[in-house]
């Protein structure tokens, strides 16, 4: 008489998960998810602690309808008005600063020496408070015709993405393989062909990703310049406005909206850092 079949574990059916299987919402799922958290809390907040206390008071936190009721009010002519001179003194300040800062990074590599002193200079344009450099900066550059990018915004939209891509195309280009360095020696290339060949390739999701955070850097000292640079059509101005005038709606519009270009441009070139770097998350070109 032959023993009995020990039962075999029981296998969940295809398409089924198991039991050590966890079912995790999507990533815009999550996001969706918080996005109403922070609005329910904002607009709880509004109503309730931050609600007017009196006749004659202010109320310091709108609600997101009141918000939106300002934006529609406002039109998009005041948006376009006011953003397309910001943007334009964001994206002068990025070119300026993100240039001097890859060109200075490029060349501490051909000549070594100069690293000490380029990275000195890096370290004094972010520890010495912008706001001072600001006021300097708008007594020295005039004042731009109206609708005119302002020199002083430009000036701080470069100086507030220097420091950051600098740190990151150093620590880039350091981080080429020594191996294909020492390949190109052999063949007789030097420094200059070194770093064409070998380390602008090795550096390239670093220096994407300093121009990345780069982007929000840049608009956000570019407002900080309008605040100083005695310009008259610009965020900066816009929201000085609607401060004096106790309209708490439109700052919020205006902050709101500034928020979500800088996160455009962060995503933007986040985008195009995954196709131009493909390597970096395990995909082919």
């Amino acid at each position: 008489m032959s023993a009995a079949a020990e039962p075999g574990p029981v296998r969940p059916a295809a398409g089924t998960p198991g039991p050590r299987e966890r079912r995790h919402l999507p990533p815009w799922a999550v996001g969706l998810l918080g996005a109403v958290a922070l609005v329910a809390v904002w607009w709880i907040g509004a109503l309730t602690v931050f609600a007017d206390v009196g006749p004659g008071h202010a109320q310091a936190i709108p609600t997101p309808w009141q918000v939106v009721q300002q934006w529609a009010d406002d039109g998009w002519e005041f948006y376009r008005r006011n953003f397309q001179v910001t943007l334009a003194e964001a994206g002068l300040g990025f070119l300026w600063g993100n240039g001097a800062a890859l060109v200075l990074s490029a060349l501490v590599l051909v000549v070594p020496r100069l690293e000490g002193a380029v990275t000195q200079i890096a370290i004094i344009t972010y520890c010495v408070p912008i706001v001072a450099i600001g006021i300097l900066v708008s007594i020295i550059i005039p004042a731009p015709e109206v609708g005119h990018p302002a020199g002083t915004a430009v000036f701080l939209a470069a100086l507030s993405c220097f420091f950051t891509t600098v740190v990151g195309t150093l620590l880039g280009l350091k981080a080429a393989d020594r191996s294909s360095l020492d390949v190109v020696a052999v063949l007789g290339g030097g420094r200059l062909r070194q770093l064409v060949k070998v380390r602008l390739v090795a550096a390239l999701p670093s220096v994407l990703t300093a121009l990345q955070i780069a982007v929000p850097a840049a608009f956000l000292g570019a407002i900080l310049g309008e605040y100083l640079g005695g310009v008259d059509v610009g965020i900066g101005p816009a929201m000085t406005n609607a401060q004096n005038t106790l309209n708490a709606a439109r700052v919020w519009g205006l902050a709101l909206a500034s928020g979500a270009v800088a996160m455009i441009g962060y995503l933007l070139l986040g985008l195009v850092a995954r196709f131009v770097t493909p390597w970096t998350r395990g995909r082919t070109a």
